[in-house]
């Protein structure tokens, strides 16, 4: 605790400027005295820290002062470096002679822990491309031209302000102002079947924060699963809304939106899936099942 106060010291101080006892005092939770320790300590490991008596007096680092790695426990050192690591795993980030210099500055190793690919499988090369040509776009502000298909079925071409690339329920996504629609829309990656950087550029902006009432809007939708789909059960549905019976089966209970999506994810099962409540739903699947059939019969 105590080497770390004197690391937040540090940088309190290098983004104030400057500071009186009492209010680091204060700041920190810990007397006057235990300050005036603390910048003494500061002191005797070379860190250019001095206090100014008087009114306008305080306590400052000496200008163009640079945090030294000594201020750094083992332990916070090596949190830098796992930082820089998980960043390092996004392709093409070039930050790996950063952490090669910070790890032997540090003179502490920095295992590869955490690997990251955003390709499907076989389609490797555009998907990360795709993906970085999108990240340099949301970072330099630049308008993008896109091809996509969305889920109603139809395929169009947009001209959008890329702002954030998000990852939610196993499939990364595009949030972005749509500038043929003129409002903002949330993109799958994965429909995106084809970008162009454009040299036209946008101000900077927040994509607004949602509105969270979109799933109670929706119908509860119950179905169940023999024992056997334990494993795409807890792929697709969280343990709150799975239930076991006693002979294995499994029971779900979720609020989907009931669309084009939903009956496609609900055929992906095949056989495997009985649906239980709505009704409804049971002869709506049993139409598209029939119709799958019958175009796909020798």
């Amino acid at each position: 605790m105590h080497e770390s106060r004197l690391f937040k010291i540090v940088y309190y101080l290098l983004d104030k400027g400057q500071a009186t006892a009492p209010e680091l005092a204060e700041k920190f939770e810990v007397s006057v005295r235990t300050i005036y320790r603390d910048i003494d300590a500061l002191s005797g490991a070379g860190i250019p820290v001095y206090a100014e008596p008087g009114r306008n007096g305080g306590i400052h680092l000496m200008n163009n002062y640079v945090l030294d790695k000594a201020i750094l426990s083992k332990e916070e050192k090596q949190e830098i470096l796992t930082a820089l690591q998980s960043i390092n795993t996004t392709q093409n980030t070039n930050n790996s002679q950063t952490l090669q210099k910070l790890s032997a500055i540090f003179n502490v190793s920095s295992e590869n822990w955490l690997e990251v690919d955003f390709s499907r499988w076989g389609n490797k090369l555009f998907d990360n491309n795709k993906f970085d040509l999108l990240k340099s776009a949301i970072i330099h502000c630049n308008c993008v031209k896109i091809i996509y298909a969305n889920s109603y079925e139809v395929t169009s071409e947009r001209v959008v302000h890329p702002l954030k690339l998000t990852y939610k329920a196993k499939a990364w996504y595009l949030k972005a102002f749509c500038t043929n629609k003129q409002d903002w829309r949330i993109f799958k990656l994965n429909r995106i079947l084809d970008l162009e950087i454009l040299n036209e550029t946008f101000p900077h902006c927040v994509f607004p924060q949602p509105i969270d009432t979109a799933e109670e809007d929706y119908n509860l939708i119950v179905l169940r699963f023999p024992k056997e789909m334990a494993y795409r059960v807890y792929d697709e549905f969280d343990k709150t809304q799975v239930q076991q019976q006693a002979n294995g089966d499994f029971i779900v209970s979720a609020k989907m939106p009931e669309d084009t999506w939903l009956i496609g994810f609900l055929l992906s099962f095949g056989t495997k899936v009985d649906v239980l409540s709505p009704i409804y739903l049971k002869e709506i699947l049993a139409k598209q099942a029939k119709l799958i059939y019958e175009k796909n019969k020798s």
